[in-house]
């Protein structure tokens, strides 16, 4: 498979509470199993037959930081070897999750880029092939002039197998070449 089809992800749908939390159209709904469940199919996702995991270690220096993986298991079904690669590093415990359709792997978390107290949280979102784990695009969501924070950022891959949405908390507006289509809801694009 070409590295062009994986690159049709093009629109990401982003929905961030102003007040800290997901909306409450947004909140699980009581049958949506239990919460490891949910918490597992946040870390975990298969791209062509390969399994892909999202991970954190906290690496206990002065200061303290947390590395983050990109992990590909190899199994019967996947074509490549297992591998794992830092994909990002945070001075504060990051949300992280990843989706994974044949089409690629994408990833988010939420990172402190310093150990400065002025520093602010952004949120990170990245596309992956799933058979280099080369990345193939990125798109950082940040508030406007650092005046606030994105403390969470879920990804998940909509329906129809090309748009990812990305849901969280943040702490004031967004910057960069995301619109307000409606309260709390964010639309960025993800152009290479």
């Amino acid at each position: 498979m070409s590295l062009s089809p994986r690159a049709v992800w093009l629109r990401a749908a982003v929905s961030l509470s102003a007040c800290g939390g997901l909306e409450e159209s947004q909140q699980p709904s009581p049958e949506a199993g239990a919460v490891d469940e949910q918490a597992s199919a946040l870390l975990n996702g298969t791209s062509n037959g390969c399994g892909f995991a999202i991970d954190k270690f906290n690496v206990p220096l002065s200061p303290p930081y947390y590395n983050i993986y990109l992990r590909r298991s190899a199994s019967a079904t996947c074509a490549y070897a297992a591998a794992q690669q830092v994909i990002g590093v945070s001075y504060t415990n990051p949300p992280i999750s990843l989706a994974a359709n044949d089409l690629g792997v994408v990833t988010s978390y939420s990172y402190k880029y310093s150990p400065s107290g002025s520093a602010n949280i952004q949120c990170m979102v990245r596309q992956y092939d799933p058979a280099t784990m080369a990345l193939v695009r990125e798109h950082s969501i940040v508030v406007m002039y650092g005046a606030g924070n994105v403390t969470d950022c879920q990804v998940s891959i909509n329906s129809d197998g090309t748009t990812v949405t990305v849901r969280g908390t943040k702490t004031g507006p967004l910057m960069g070449s995301c619109c307000s289509p409606g309260p709390g809801a964010i639309a960025c694009d993800l152009h290479a």
